[in-house]
């Protein structure tokens, strides 16, 4: 499980930090780098465990990773948020 989990936090981490950022450097406001951050970190798990169980079977190990994704993807995005809140007070300072 260990294999599956710590990928997709990194990956959620790592995607919402650099479309922060990056949407940041661009010249947009708190709420439109914000939207756009929680756009690009989130994935579409709903269709991909659709897809792995009617590809692979119930009980394979592609339906089962998919079903680790949504588990982990909530309490990592809840606490990007509580990132977000905390980024709004500086964000008039990271403004460059």
């Amino acid at each position: 499980m260990l294999l599956i989990a710590i990928p997709l936090v990194l990956y959620f981490f790592f995607m919402w930090f650099v479309t922060f950022f990056l949407v940041k450097a661009m010249g947009a406001n708190y709420e439109q780098t914000t939207a756009v951050a929680f756009t690009a970190s989130s994935n579409d798990f709903e269709l991909a465990i659709a897809v792995a169980v009617a590809i692979f079977g119930i009980s394979s190990n592609q339906a089962f990773a998919t079903v680790i994704g949504p588990l982990l993807e909530v309490p990592v995005l809840i606490t990007l948020v509580n990132v977000a809140l905390r980024l709004k007070n500086k964000f008039a300072l990271l403004q460059t």
